[in-house]
């Protein structure tokens, strides 16, 4: 699309040159590179505009009549209407690129150019890290993972073309109260039992597991939801029973997933897991409450005040001190900027998260990480 303006650009200088000339005006020729290209503000109004107020004291018009009669001089040259149509809009000559021919030169300059083609340094010195996929270790991936897949890995590539420094991360949220539905109900129903012996994918055996457990909670959710809170407790005690079920499980579920990334052409320089940054999150939480910056209930949860930036309240350590999403996000932040010092960090999630999102970088800029101001939920 360049080019093409570049064209039009040249011609819109020789209309002026042709002009000047007719009427036996002093001065130097109208030289292409003096005629500034702007975008329109509205898409309706062309797709490149040339203001002609620079030339209006050499032409001896009103900027408006210049523009018009440059125009006409122009849509009257039939060699100029396959690369597009042009329009006077005030002091403006105005140009809709017919875009067939826009994309006809960028296809021959993609296949001149190869792989190559579009290359820039114009993100050069740039650190960006993005963040995508974030599987949860009780299921195979879906259809919002792979979505976050193909954005994580084309903005990735895109940013890293265009000079940018790029690290792609994952989290692994591989603890929680979700994984501990899945372990139950492997001990209920499945115990004993492997991918293997079931003749199915690995993560879609975790997978079953957690299908399982919903099916067993509509039947008796206050008890189900009572013993996978009671697992959870365990696995945040370190029983060791539960731990030597959970890694293998976890095991099962990453096994699998790492298959469907390879399938998938899907890669990352570096995977966080849930179970090892929720720790700091916790810490940073108490440090908070200790400063004032969070509030505790009467039941013993802790919360934030979200009024600040027009939101209620949000709960950030659960009543039996346990963490949550929101908990753990906080630790892996943290950890992501002391391990790569990035300039921006993207999280490629759906729209579906934006709340979420919207606290988190809340609650680090109230903690006072000013590097919160560079975080970006696409």
């Amino acid at each position: 699309m360049s080019d093409i303006r570049e064209t039009w650009r040249v011609a819109v200088a020789s209309a002026l040159e042709s002009l000047r000339q007719e009427k036996d005006l002093p001065g130097d020729p109208v030289d292409a590179g003096t005629l500034s290209a702007e975008v329109p503000p509205n898409p309706a109004m062309g797709d490149v505009g040339f203001p002609l107020f620079p030339f209006a004291k050499v032409f001896r018009m009103a900027p408006p009549a210049l523009a018009a009669e440059v125009s006409a001089r122009l849509a009257a040259d039939d060699a100029l209407a396959q690369f597009g149509t042009v329009k006077a809009v005030g002091p403006y000559v105005n140009v809709f690129l017919a875009k067939g021919a826009v994309a006809g030169k960028t296809l021959t300059d993609i296949i001149g150019s190869g792989d190559g083609w579009g290359r820039s340094d114009a993100l050069a010195g740039r650190r960006v890290m993005v963040e995508f996929s974030s599987p949860n270790t009780n299921k195979p991936l879906h259809l919002g993972h792979l979505r976050n897949d193909a954005l994580g890995e084309s903005i990735s590539r895109i940013l890293a073309f265009c000079g940018a420094e790029v690290f792609k991360v994952n989290i692994v949220n591989n603890r929680g109260i979700h994984i501990c539905k899945s372990m139950l109900a492997y001990q209920k129903f499945f115990a004993g039992e492997t991918p293997e012996s079931r003749g199915v994918k690995s993560d879609r055996f975790v997978g079953d597991c957690y299908v399982k457990f919903n099916e067993y909670s509509k039947a008796e959710p206050e008890k189900a939801e009572a013993e996978a809170q009671d697992l959870l407790r365990a696995w945040e005690a370190g029983d060791p029973e539960v731990m030597r079920l959970w890694k293998q499980m976890n095991g099962w579920a990453e096994e699998g997933i790492t298959q469907t990334y390879a399938r998938t052409g899907v890669s990352f320089d570096k995977i966080y897991y849930e179970s090892e940054t929720y720790m700091k999150g916790r810490e940073e939480i108490l440090a908070g409450l200790d400063k004032g910056l969070f509030y505790r209930e009467e039941d013993g949860s802790v919360w934030v005040d979200l009024e600040p930036i027009g939101l209620d309240k949000k709960v950030l350590l659960r009543k039996d001190g346990t963490a949550l999403y929101m908990t753990q996000d906080v630790g892996t932040a943290i950890y992501r900027h002391t391990d790569w010092d990035f300039n921006q960090l993207v999280y490629v999630v759906g729209s579906e998260q934006q709340y979420h999102f919207k606290v988190l970088f809340y609650v680090l800029r109230l903690l006072g990480y000013d590097w919160a101001e560079n975080l970006y939920h696409l």
